[in-house]
């Protein structure tokens, strides 16, 4: 939790101008990591049930 805290610490710091482009990169973050969570899900379900046929293509 301290690192949160820290965090909160500094946007307090931050002057109204910049929150507004803080708050788009975080969304941005934010987005690429569901989006990463995603891809990497689906990899491991194509991994998973697929393992016959990749071991064939390999072949």
């Amino acid at each position: 939790m301290e690192l949160k805290e820290e965090i909160v610490e500094l946007v307090n710091k931050l002057p109204n101008e910049v929150l507004g482009e803080l708050l788009q990169y975080l969304r941005q973050v934010e987005k690429t990591t569901v989006q990463k969570k995603r891809l990497s899900f689906n990899l491991n379900t194509i991994l998973t049930e697929d393992r016959e046929l990749l071991e064939k293509l390999a072949k």
